[in-house]
């Protein structure tokens, strides 16, 4: 398997609230994660930093490599992270509301675990075809759920950054699991919304559609969003599940 990443500030913003990892348990199991800070200079990147090391470093020290054991794991891990940032804000002032997104993808022999809470996304791009895997838990996703505005005026609304599921800020936090089946020629894109708000499906297509190794091509996204205006921090996150050689 192939794989790389990369973040990056953006054009506005004072620093990188984003942080992602990828990770190998016991059982030669992969893990990827990519997690977006709230709270902006309230301890956003604490968030996301704690939840990906802490859940990193949890994960190298398993042993499992059944599917339906990383769900029950990753359930277990999501509640006890939450907890952990929520008591870190409670001790440090400065912190207080400090929460954060993720997605994340375990990748088993012959099928692999999507899971997200919040707006950072998972897609799946097979045969020329992009699918978005994830589901945002944001409020103007709720409105076009209910057909109250379009997925295009979702990119624009006022409103487009409230997030109604994250880790910390709420004793709840549940995050949602679906698991696919792995065909040759796959690839996962994990990312924060810094790229989806910037970059569209049809721009997503072409570049993932390219010849460039993944992280040429996760470099071409980063330049794309900054291109666009880079409102946000920007991380991309991309496995192509058939490829040899692994790089960072």
């Amino acid at each position: 398997m192939d794989f790389a990443y990369r973040s990056d500030i953006g054009q506005q913003r004072e620093e990188n609230e984003d942080y992602v990892g990828f990770f190998q348990n016991k059982a030669g199991i992969n893990f990827a994660i990519v997690a977006d800070g709230i709270g902006g200079h309230q301890g956003g990147d604490v968030a996301s930093e704690m939840a990906v090391s802490h859940m990193g470093f949890r994960f190298e020290n398993t042993t499992f490599k059944e599917p339906n054991d990383a769900v029950k794991w990753l359930a277990s891990e999501v509640q006890d992270e939450n907890q952990h940032i929520i008591e870190k804000a409670r001790e440090f002032s400065d912190l207080n509301g400090m929460g954060t997104t993720m997605v994340a993808a375990l990748l088993f022999d012959q099928k692999f675990l999507m899971a997200n809470i919040g707006d950072s996304r998972g897609y799946l791009f097979r045969d020329g075809q992009l699918h978005q895997l994830t589901e945002d838990h944001s409020l103007v996703n709720e409105l076009v759920k209910r057909g109250e505005i379009s997925a295009e005026q979702a990119r624009q609304h006022p409103q487009k950054n409230i997030i109604t599921r994250t880790l910390g800020i709420s004793p709840d936090a549940d995050i949602d699991t679906n698991l696919y089946q792995i065909q040759p020629g796959d690839q996962l894109l994990l990312c924060s919304d810094g790229l989806t708000n910037m970059v569209t499906d049809q721009q997503l297509s072409t570049v993932l559609a390219t010849t460039q190794t993944s992280t040429q091509k996760c470099e071409t996204l980063i330049k794309l969003a900054n291109a666009a205006g880079g409102k946000d921090n920007i991380t991309a996150l991309l496995m192509a599940l058939d490829g040899e050689v692994a790089s960072k």
